[in-house]
């Protein structure tokens, strides 16, 4: 049964950094694209970051230049290293993959890291 698990979350005060973590574990599959989202209080969730399989990357704009997306395909593990956070960066960050055959894949979720972030 395939698990998505993040850590790393926390509380970090304004401009500040962490650094997120998403490990894939019981796949049998290819893990193709994999990212992650965000969804704060009474808001709707949203994108952050995408990565491919191959390395290839996708920002949101509320992030482009302070956060970064990579993942280590030969350990499952994607990350996201953020810097200078702002305090509207507080939410839920979830992440996905993709995985399965490459003409039938499911989008799998994990169950979310809480970053705070205090002015």
């Amino acid at each position: 049964q395939v698990r998505l698990v993040e850590s790393g979350g926390g509380l970090v005060q304004a401009g500040g950094s962490l650094r997120l973590s998403c490990v894939v574990s019981g796949n049998r599959f290819t893990i193709h694209t994999m990212g992650w989202h965000r969804q704060a209080p009474g808001k709707q969730r949203e994108l952050v970051a995408t990565i491919t399989s191959s390395g290839s990357t996708n920002y949101g704009d509320s992030v482009k230049g302070r956060f970064t997306i990579s993942r280590d395909n030969a350990k499952n593990t994607m990350y996201l290293q953020m810097t200078s956070l702002e305090p509207e960066d507080t939410a839920v960050y979830f992440c996905n993959a993709d995985i399965g055959p490459d003409s039938d894949y499911f989008d799998y979720w994990g169950q979310g890291t809480q970053v705070t972030v205090s002015s």
